[in-house]
């Protein structure tokens, strides 16, 4: 009975060592596949601050909630979802990454363009902020999170791509954790990015002068933070989206574009690792620029037919709106 008793013990350390080495390479996994993730991940968290200028700051952190809620619910699907195809249709992965790319290098190219032709005047009002409703709320909960899916997408799916473990129990506890991880600090970062000037006026209030400079300092410097995020979002969107199409494309029969790519690279092999990091996410964002618009160009030229094919009454009616 006494050595039954003891091999049950050894049985369960075992077991124990096991689910320890389990959850070693779960950690492992996730913090490969979240480094190589982390493009995206800027671009996440620059963009989503874009979605709660303009309202109440006593409602700005439950927005935030709520579009955090609404990507858990995103990963949540996403992961099922490519871990069927994992199974079923492992090829379709480079042409959704494709899919995914182009949607990036069209969203920077779009917003290099609404830079270069945007005018002043577009920040919202004291009255337009008061008067914000629950369904104004909805509205911008509604379009961050239809961001958020396309980001979270992308996310997933270089995770999966960059994930070395054969256990398809595994890849989905590191799919799983790799989600929770990216969307606490997306979201928490984003949660501390929009109340720091909230933070800044409280330190105003504050009785030592140190503390009065630290405020001050913080709320004339979020507007340049917020200006510096956009900047990084759109370069971030550019060269994730890059060289997300880069390497696909390749993996879909068009090689080219990664053959100049590692052409480039090889070239300047014995420089510091820093420089070749920086030639080749240059290229990436560039092929990205180039890609991106070539995608506006024909959805402008799209836009213009369809323009041209309605009738002389409709285009006047559009042209008076």
């Amino acid at each position: 009975m006494s050595a039954s008793f003891f091999a049950l013990f050894d049985d369960i350390a075992v077991l124990a060592k096991a689910a320890a080495a389990s959850i070693d390479d779960v950690v492992a996994g996730a913090a490969k596949a979240s480094a190589k993730s982390a493009g995206v991940v800027i671009d996440d968290a620059a963009v989503t601050p874009q979605y709660v200028q303009g309202i109440s700051p006593k409602r700005e952190l439950p927005v935030i909630w709520r579009i955090a809620r609404g990507s858990l619910l995103n990963k949540a699907g996403i992961i099922v979802g490519i871990m069927l195809l994992s199974v079923w249709a492992p090829w379709i992965f480079p042409w959704l990454l494709i899919v995914g790319g182009t949607y990036l290098a069209y969203e920077g190219v779009e917003k290099v363009w609404h830079w270069i032709g945007s005018r002043r005047g577009e920040e919202h009002t004291v009255e337009e902020v008061a008067q914000r409703t629950e369904v104004d709320e909805k509205q911008i909960v509604g379009s961050a999170v239809r961001t958020d899916l396309v980001l979270s997408i992308e996310i997933m799916l270089i995770s999966l791509a960059n994930i070395d473990a054969e256990s398809w129990v595994l890849r989905l506890a590191t799919l799983v954790v790799v989600g929770l991880l990216m969307t606490i600090i997306v979201y928490g970062s984003v949660a501390l990015l929009v109340k720091m000037d909230d933070a800044g006026f409280w330190l105003r209030r504050r009785s030592p002068r140190a503390l009065k400079v630290i405020g001050t300092w913080l709320v004339k410097a979020m507007p340049w933070v917020f200006r510096a995020l956009s900047i990084v979002g759109v370069v971030a969107m550019l060269w994730v989206g890059g060289h997300i199409l880069v390497v696909n494309l390749a993996e879909v029969g068009v090689p080219w574009p990664y053959e100049v790519l590692h052409a480039a690279t090889e070239a300047i092999h014995a420089a510091p690792g820093a420089i070749v990091w920086i030639v080749e996410s240059l290229l990436s964002a560039v092929f990205g620029l180039a890609w991106g618009a070539v995608v506006v160009a024909v959805l402008a030229l799209f836009a213009r037919l369809r323009f041209a094919m309605r009738r002389p009454d409709e285009r006047s009616a559009e042209r008076a709106e």
